[in-house]
């Protein structure tokens, strides 16, 4: 084994056990040495064989990207997914997390987790005895961030000195930006608009988080928002279970769809992230997630390989 790969192996084997719940569960090395065996995985420079290893997925949110990036990802390693969602289990007839998560601890090998709630999420990872995955919950969607910086220090090479504008909803997608962007030393700035700004809490403990003094800066005007930033990143307005505010968020945004003139005003060699599905004219335009500047299907991509490179480091595989 390589001096490298033996550095990966001994960043990653702590993690053997472990939760994901947020992007804060995570230091930089182990960040760093997930993005090199998730390019491993990606250009087939590395295989790993999970043996007859189970995860499963209890998803009460409707689900592309994740659900099959985590599928598929398990069956490149050798291993299986079984669907626990409410109504394939006992949970849609109100059996309680806490006797669910036991049991399901004594069948499976780890579970990822898509709620709305985060309570429901730290309910399983107290009564769990294996790796609680965070799929998505209205507070955080960190396996999304994953994919996203591993997209972007594709693109350019290193994230030092990258600048990261966000534009939309200070959603669960925004902290978990914030979140590993400050623990990666990106710049972040978000654009929203006046009440829909990103926690509080979460923004003071991503600048605690940063080891090189990032940047977070919360703006109410998108335009000042991306002058000359590297990557123009935005999502829906109204998030799953928001349906019923859309028309009035449509109102809130004016001003705020990524499109042709406010890309403009970022650098000439800025890249455009959507974490998907995306609504076109709305919140971006279908000409610029088209466009040559869109990087919207490689991040989509990216979420295999990096679940994969989690997956790999919670269940024991290096």
């Amino acid at each position: 084994m390589g001096e490298s790969s033996q550095s990966l192996s001994k960043d990653l084997s702590v993690l053997k056990g472990e939760n994901f719940l947020s992007c804060s569960d995570l230091n930089l090395e182990q960040i760093k040495s997930l993005f090199e065996l998730s390019f491993q995985f990606k250009n087939n420079l590395r295989r790993i064989d999970l043996g007859n290893r189970v995860l499963g997925l209890v998803f009460s949110k409707a689900s592309t990207r994740t659900r099959v990036s985590f599928q598929v990802a398990m069956a490149r390693l050798g291993a299986q997914t079984i669907d626990l969602s409410s109504q394939a289990t006992q949970l849609g007839r109100g059996e309680p997390i806490k006797d669910t998560a036991r049991v399901l601890s004594r069948y499976c090998d780890a579970l990822a987790i898509r709620t709305f709630g985060n309570e429901e999420l730290l309910e399983y990872s107290k009564w769990s005895s294996i790796p609680i995955i965070n799929a998505l919950t209205d507070l955080e969607h960190p396996c999304q961030a994953l994919a996203d910086f591993f997209t972007i220090q594709e693109e350019f090479g290193s994230l030092q000195g990258v600048t990261l504008s966000y534009i939309g909803d200070g959603n669960n997608v925004a902290n978990s930006l914030i979140l590993l962007g400050s623990l990666l030393s990106v710049n972040i700035r978000l654009a929203c608009p006046k009440g829909f700004e990103p926690n509080h809490s979460f923004v003071e403990k991503a600048r605690s988080l940063s080891q090189l003094k990032s940047s977070i800066e919360i703006f109410n005007d998108p335009y000042e928002a991306v002058s000359e930033s590297n990557v123009i990143y935005t999502d829906v307005w109204a998030s799953m279970g928001q349906e019923q505010e859309h028309l009035k968020r449509v109102d809130a945004f004016k001003g705020f769809t990524l499109d042709t003139n406010l890309l403009e005003k970022a650098d000439s060699k800025a890249i455009v992230l959507h974490c998907l599905p995306a609504h076109r004219e709305e919140e971006i335009t279908d000409h610029v997630i088209e466009s040559k500047y869109s990087r919207v299907f490689d991040q989509a991509e990216n979420r295999l390989h990096t679940q994969q490179a989690l997956l790999t480091a919670l269940l024991g595989g290096l």
